[in-house]
């Protein structure tokens, strides 16, 4: 089974240039810690909640501060035509608990998580992510 069997295709994104406030206030309403950040239909970085506030409130950065200028830039990310054991196998091994998901032009099509994959009825690949997310912690 393939990534894009069993990934959740809709994904909100918030753009670089909007603020840390608006960021903040999407997170809540989709109740998330952390977002995709897109730009030209690019995955370019994500915002997290603790971004925003080791980043930004602890700098006393003020709430229309670009998401562009805090946002994680090092993203992990799978193709939607990776099998989903070689992807959980990556999961565990970085300890993520969710990745985007890009096709073979780079273009964001999607998010896969643990929840996704335990629901891919592939027993062996949940296990294998869910026993690396559980030693992050």
């Amino acid at each position: 089974m393939k990534i894009r069997d069993l990934m959740t295709q809709k994904v909100k994104t918030i753009s670089p240039e909007e603020t840390i406030q608006q960021a903040a206030h999407l997170m809540a309403s989709l109740d998330t810690g952390a977002l995709l950040v897109n730009e030209d239909d690019r995955l370019v970085g994500m915002i997290t909640d603790r971004d925003i506030t080791v980043r930004a409130v602890a700098k006393d950065l003020p709430n229309d501060t670009p998401v562009g200028r805090i946002m994680s830039t090092e993203i992990h990310y799978c193709f939607e035509d990776e099998d989903i054991m070689h992807v959980a196998e990556n999961m565990a091994g970085i300890q993520m608990r969710r990745l985007p998901v890009l096709n073979r032009d780079k273009r964001l099509v999607g998010v896969v998580s643990l929840g996704n994959i335990a629901r891919g009825q592939n027993q062996r690949a949940s296990a294998t992510l869910l026993q690396g997310v559980a030693q992050a912690h």
